[in-house]
């Protein structure tokens, strides 16, 4: 779904951190008040915070920055621009992931990339929901093929470098990662990563990395949030990366290192994925399903396999697959 010029326009207006009366704008975008109050009212529901003050009109309370395909290509690392195959941007959709799978079986190439402003019916791991708020977080899917399923192994971990290091980048600090695809930022979780694969024909697989990063988390939403979490607004305040600017790093670090993959595998990411892992060492719960296991976390495998050392001295290892961990309390 895209959004009318109206609505985009009239938020953009709305962001600029000033007050706008009903008859200033229904001036400046040649309607009616009628036609404002009920953008206005539409865009409230979708999450958007707008205060609305009697005679002072209308004012987003966090500014929103809409996403910008000449923004990000601008800020993109000359090997990443090269690496694109498609860059599709939706104000509303699904989920990005399931978009781009719908695209891949399509034919879309390696390299294609699916954006939303937000989605209603994002996906977590084991099936949970991410919500997702129009306008305030990254929301990003990237396809690319393999042409032998066994070279997917341990990919997730990696990409958990690639989006620590895009963090770094524009100035955020102090990341760690949570096996297998979370980041934490002091035990808070502060972006997610959901790896969906499909077989072909030929017998290689097309993969989708979803990336989901909270920038700015709307306290409507964050209370109906079963776990907790962070956002860049809380991390790194005024100093928070601009929207646009954040995927652009993102897609710098996680493109050549899709493109790459296949010839060098997880290996040479495992050493800054074991220092940046929050767990080691630190006692977790591992559910599968109706069964529990507790132990302390000592490793990963070099496939990327969590190593647990458990109660009666035993070492376990366990692949993501439907596993939810959590730290034992």
């Amino acid at each position: 779904m895209q959004y009318d010029a109206l609505t985009r326009t009239l938020l953009q207006l709305l962001s600029d951190n000033g007050f706008h009366s009903g008859a200033e704008l229904a001036r400046r975008l040649g309607v009616s008040r009628t036609v404002i109050w009920k953008t206005v009212r539409a865009l409230q529901q979708r999450g958007i915070e707008i205060a609305a003050l009697s005679g002072k009109g209308y004012r987003v309370t966090q500014p929103v920055e809409l996403l910008d395909e000449t923004a990000i290509q601008s800020s993109l690392s000359s090997e990443a621009a090269r690496l694109i195959g498609a860059l599709h941007i939706y104000d509303e959709l699904d989920s990005t992931n399931t978009r781009l799978m719908r695209l891949a079986a399509e034919g879309a190439p390696s390299g294609a990339i699916c954006l939303a402003e937000t989605q209603t019916a994002g996906k977590g791991r084991t099936g949970r929901s991410w919500l997702s708020p129009l306008g305030a977080n990254v929301y990003l899917s990237v396809l690319w093929r393999f042409d032998d399923h066994s070279l997917v192994a341990g990919l997730s971990l990696a990409v958990g470098v690639a989006a620590i290091r895009a963090l770094d980048r524009v100035g955020v600090g102090g990341v760690g990662l949570k096996w297998p695809n979370d980041l934490l930022w002091e035990d808070l979780k502060l972006g997610g990563i959901l790896l969906e694969v499909s077989g072909e024909a030929h017998g290689g697989c097309a993969v989708i990395v979803g990336l989901g990063v909270n920038r700015y988390i709307p306290p409507a939403v964050g209370s109906g949030i079963d776990q907790a979490w962070v956002d860049l607004a809380t991390v790194a305040g005024a100093s928070a990366p601009s929207r646009n600017r954040l995927v652009a790093s993102i897609l710098s670090e996680l493109l050549p290192l899709l493109n790459d993959y296949r010839r060098t595998g997880l290996e040479p990411y495992l050493p800054e994925w074991r220092r940046r892992h929050r767990l080691t060492g630190r006692a977790v719960v591992v559910h599968q399903g109706d069964r529990e296991t507790v132990g302390t976390v000592t490793d990963v495998t070099a496939e990327g396999l969590l190593v647990l050392t458990c109660k009666d001295g035993k070492r376990r290892e366990f692949a993501s697959g439907d596993v939810r961990l959590r730290i034992a309390r």
